[in-house]
């Protein structure tokens, strides 16, 4: 997928950014080539034009919003007990970036947080993913950061009190 210049996107790890130029640069490989300067909450980032495997895709649009809130309220999946296997895999459901991913990985975590206290892997890797999922709701819906918070907490409350009685 190409971007052009304005184009609001998501990086998995970084979250919601602006295209601000694409142009020539000469980093890693020493050959100049096409890179997008994405301007982020706390600086600028740099993503070759055909890294395919970066994650960078369009903001959701609204209208897909809905689907997503049924996601974040539906029954939490199990993650594994054996703590390597839960990293590796949430590690890998975290570069796939998409809204679907990144809204179950939210459910999933703040589910295992309510049967005990998460570990300090799995805490990093729920506020990244939060924080992502947020700016991401906020740029899509057009509110606030707070009022996106606000909303993504109620959502994955009334899935805790749908499945914590069942």
């Amino acid at each position: 997928m190409t971007f052009k210049v304005d184009d609001w996107v998501v990086h998995p790890r970084h979250g919601v950014g602006q295209i601000v130029n694409i142009e020539m640069h000469q980093f890693d490989s020493g050959v100049a080539q096409p890179y997008y300067q994405i301007a982020i909450p706390n600086g600028t980032m740099w993503v070759q034009v055909d890294e395919s495997a970066s994650g960078l895709r369009k903001v959701t649009p609204k209208g897909e919003l809905a689907r997503y809130r049924e996601v974040l309220k539906s029954r939490p999946a199990a993650l594994t007990e054996d703590h390597q296997e839960r990293q590796i895999e949430l590690a890998d459901r975290l570069r796939q970036g998409s809204l679907q991913v990144r809204c179950e990985l939210v459910r999933d975590l703040s589910a295992l947080g309510w049967k005990k206290r998460l570990n300090e892997a799995n805490a990093a890797i729920s506020r990244l993913a939060t924080q992502v999922l947020v700016q991401e709701w906020a740029m899509a819906e057009d509110v606030p950061l707070g009022d996106a918070a606000s909303e993504v907490k109620r959502l994955l409350n009334e899935g805790k009190s749908a499945y914590m009685a069942a």
